[in-house]
């Protein structure tokens, strides 16, 4: 029976409707890369995560990552002007 209440968002209502027109093995490659997309993000997102755990407990650094002290708008990091050989740092 219908309540007249949609049980899916309008999201996944036009992904439906725009994969309803495709032939089944597009439908199936497209749902594949997108389940691929997502797990290959998990994937990233804890190998960041362990790769920063363990450098943490071994007191080293992380490339591209800030010192403590040198973060937010006053630390240039990559796009720092050289340092001279008489310059003190400030």
């Amino acid at each position: 029976m219908y309540t007249g209440v949609p049980l899916a968002s309008a999201k996944t209502q036009v992904f439906e409707a725009v994969l309803g027109f495709l032939p089944d093995w597009v439908q199936i490659t497209v749902l594949a890369l997108v389940v691929l997309a997502v797990v290959a993000s998990w994937v990233v997102k804890v190998r960041r995560r362990l790769a920063r755990r363990r450098a943490s407990r071994a007191g080293l650094t992380l490339p591209g990552a800030a010192q403590p002290g040198q973060s937010g708008a006053d630390f240039l990091g990559p796009y720092a002007p050289a340092q001279r050989q008489g310059d003190r740092p400030a």
